[in-house]
C-alpha cells in the first residue's frame, strides 16, 4: 500500500529536487553560476523560500484566528479583538497586524471590525473594514454590505448608499441584489438624493419583481413619487 505524503513531506521533497537540481546545474556551469547568472539563482532560492515562509505564516495565522473566533462567537469581543495575556492568546487585532499578508491576516480584520461595530465603536469598525479584500462571488458581499452599515451608523448616507450599491452589483442575483439595492435607496433617501433612491427602486421592480424585497420597493416608490408630486 502507497504511504500518503504530508504537506510537509511534499514541501521537503520540492525542496530536495530544487537542491539537486541547483547542485547539478552548479557543476556543470561552474563559470556561468559564478558570474552573470549568480543573480537570478539567488532570485530562485529567495522565491522558493518566501513560498515556504507564506505557507508557515498562513498556518500559524489560521490556528491564531480560530482561537479569536471562538471568543467572537461566545459575544466577548474585547477579548476577541485584542487577546488573553493570561492564557497568551492574540486577538484579531494582532493577527491582522502580524500576519497582514495572509488571507487569516485578512479576515481578522473583518473580524475587527465586526466586533468593534458591536462594541458601538463605530470609527474603528471603519478603520478595520477598510483594510479588508473581500473575497470575489457571493462570499464578498456581506463584508460589503457590513461596511455600508457601518456607514449608516455614522450618519454618512451617501457614502453608506454607494457601498450598498456596491454590495448590490458584487454578486448580482435575485436574493442579496435587491436587498441591498433597497438598503441604498433607504440610505439615498437620508441623504436627501430622492433621484437615486427611485432609481434603484425601479431596478429592484423592474428587473426582480419576484424578489421578497419587490413588495416594499413598490410601496417606497409610491410613497416617494406620491409626496414629490403634491
Amino acid at each position: 500500500m502507497s504511504k500518503k505524503l504530508s504537506k510537509e513531506d511534499l514541501e521537503q521533497d520540492i525542496l530536495i529536487e530544487y537542491s539537486s537540481r541547483f547542485m547539478y546545474f552548479y557543476s556543470q556551469n561552474k563559470a556561468t553560476v559564478l558570474g552573470s547568472g549568480l543573480g537570478l539563482i539567488l532570485a530562485i532560492g529567495l522565491i522558493i523560500g518566501y513560498f515556504i515562509y507564506s505557507s508557515q505564516q498562513e498556518q500559524q495565522a489560521q490556528v491564531l484566528l480560530g482561537v479569536a473566533e471562538q471568543a467572537l462567537l461566545m459575544g466577548d469581543f474585547e477579548q476577541a479583538l485584542y487577546g488573553d495575556d493570561d492564557q497568551f492568546t492574540l486577538g484579531f487585532v494582532q493577527i491582522a497586524r502580524n500576519y497582514g499578508r495572509t488571507d487569516a491576516g485578512n479576515l481578522a480584520n473583518y473580524y475587527a471590525a465586526i466586533s468593534e461595530f458591536e462594541l458601538g465603536n463605530h470609527e474603528d469598525a471603519l478603520s478595520h473594514i477598510k483594510n479588508f479584500s473581500p473575497p470575489r462571488g457571493i462570499l464578498g458581499v456581506a463584508p460589503i454590505s457590513m461596511h455600508a452599515n457601518i456607514l449608516l451608523e455614522l450618519e454618512r448616507f451617501e457614502d453608506a448608499a454607494r457601498m450598498f450599491e456596491r454590495a448590490a452589483n458584487w454578486d448580482v442575483n435575485s436574493s442579496t441584489t435587491p436587498y441591498n439595492l433597497f438598503e441604498a435607496a433607504q440610505a439615498y433617501i437620508e441623504a436627501g438624493n430622492r433621484e437615486r433612491a427611485i432609481a434603484n427602486l425601479n431596478t429592484i421592480v423592474n428587473d426582480y419583481p419576484n424578489s421578497q424585497t419587490a413588495p416594499q420597493a413598490q410601496r417606497l416608490r409610491g410613497m416617494l413619487t406620491a409626496s414629490s408630486g403634491s
